[in-house]
């Protein structure tokens, strides 16, 4: 079907003076993306899925702004926890201050040093699972990054990690506009936490496929903040086999437009896929969280928990569906969003699906959204605890289901740390 010829001509725009590169693999990879992505244009607000979210920033040919990172002397996340350190400073690999990525179970490749590789693992994931997303529902940034982006890396866990890997995204330039795309392979047996975390870039396009084989474990947190005049379009395509176990949590503070997209396929009998969020906006705050989680086996179990507290006028969105194809007996899908407005002003837009065919199935859904409950409140007050501190303990319990989905407490605790410390900037 033809596309619109704006959409055409916002394509043309953004990609030139952008060159599909490499040779090999890889250059095959990215110009199958390339093609797809001349086929649907880019996206605009009239298109289904971007009816609540306008694409404009992310499409235009340039970041178009300085965007100002935080400098406050908060710790950057997961500083206390042992882990392997992967450092991009405006969206270039720095193996200067990365860590030695030698790591007992792992191999960390550059995308950069694969792009010289004829036989590759990652020929087989790169543009593969971002390939199969854009099924039934378009979805061109994600074609976009595979097309062009140069830098990224691979990682394959062929046996259980020594310690986690944390890919961070460091700043020094105003106007940073960055592609990264990530390819990770679990292999049966293996397990594997990655963590994400840094100011990233004023305009960030990023794309990580996962494949975890039969009996794999991935755990996967990341921490989207320090960034208030953020715009980013993030995009996590997964593969979940048979007896796996796949579980993202993400944590969002801040950041003037942000998209998450998440397209996970249950593909291998009594898996498991889990993915929550919970986000934090303050004022001009736009968030939305796509997901699209798919039951193609039997015995499958999905869980959809994303939290968001707003204020004076922030946005945020979800847009979440299970679908269970046929065949997929047993299937368990849950899937709850809620908002926490903490005024009158902000808003929260909810638009939660099922779509089923299988007969033994126990799916549900739920979203509500609402204030402070008074009552708690008041009961708090009354035993002496001051209006702020009770109304902040509240928040915290709110978002409680979402964090408790990290199974690392460690970890878990540092995010509850993160939200403390946003709570006490934010307070009134």
């Amino acid at each position: 079907m033809a596309q619109p010829q704006a959409k055409i001509d916002a394509l043309a725009e953004r990609v030139a003076g952008l060159a599909v590169c490499g040779s090999g693999w890889l250059g095959a990879a990215r110009r199958d993306a390339a093609s797809r992505l001349a086929a649907m244009g880019l996206p605009t607000k009239r298109d289904e899925y971007w009816r609540y979210t306008d694409p404009g920033s992310l499409t235009r040919p340039d970041a178009l702004h300085a965007a100002q990172f935080d400098t406050t002397d908060e710790a950057p996340a997961f500083d206390g926890i042992d882990r392997l350190r992967l450092v991009f400073v405006d969206g270039v690999f720095d193996p200067a201050q990365s860590d030695d990525p030698t790591l007992a179970g792992v191999e960390i490749t550059a995308l950069t040093a694969a792009e010289t590789t004829d036989i590759h693992w990652a020929r087989d994931l790169y543009g593969a699972l971002e390939a199969r997303g854009q099924t039934p529902v378009q979805r061109p940034l994600a074609s976009l990054n595979t097309a062009y982006a140069t830098e990224g890396l691979l990682i394959r866990a062929t046996g259980r990690a020594a310690k986690p890997v944390d890919l961070i995204y460091l700043r020094k330039s105003e106007t940073s506009d960055a592609m990264l795309h990530h390819c990770i392979k679990v292999e049966a047996g293996a397990e594997l936490t990655v963590l994400e975390n840094g100011p990233g870039a004023a305009r960030l396009t990023k794309v990580m496929e996962v494949d975890v084989a039969e009996g794999g474990r991935f755990h996967h947190v990341r921490v989207q903040g320090r960034d208030p005049e953020r715009r980013a379009a993030t995009h996590l395509f997964a593969r979940v086999g048979a007896n796996a176990l796949f579980k993202s949590f993400t944590l969002t503070a801040n950041g003037r437009m942000t998209r998450n997209d998440a397209v996970i396929e249950l593909a291998g009998h009594d898996g498991v896929a889990h993915i929550a969020g919970a986000a934090m906006g303050d004022g001009d705050f736009h968030h939305d969280d796509t997901v699209f989680m798919t039951h193609a086996a039997e015995r499958c179990e999905s869980r959809q928990v994303f939290k968001k507290v707003l204020k004076s006028g922030a946005v945020g969105v979800f847009q979440g569906k299970i679908l269970v194809k046929p065949g997929a007996q047993k299937t368990d899908g849950y899937q709850i969003s809620q908002s926490l407005l903490l005024d009158g002003a902000s808003q929260f837009l909810a638009k939660p699906e099922l779509e089923i065919y299988a007969d033994d199935v126990k799916c549900s859904h739920g979203s509500t959204s609402g204030a402070i409950d008074e009552v708690a409140l008041f009961y708090l007050q009354s035993r002496g605890v001051p209006r702020r501190v009770a109304q902040s303990l509240l928040v915290l319990a709110f978002l409680a289901e979402a964090i408790a989905e990290i199974d690392d407490e460690t970890i878990a605790e540092d995010i509850r740390s993160r939200l403390e410390g946003w709570l006490a900037r934010h307070e009134g």
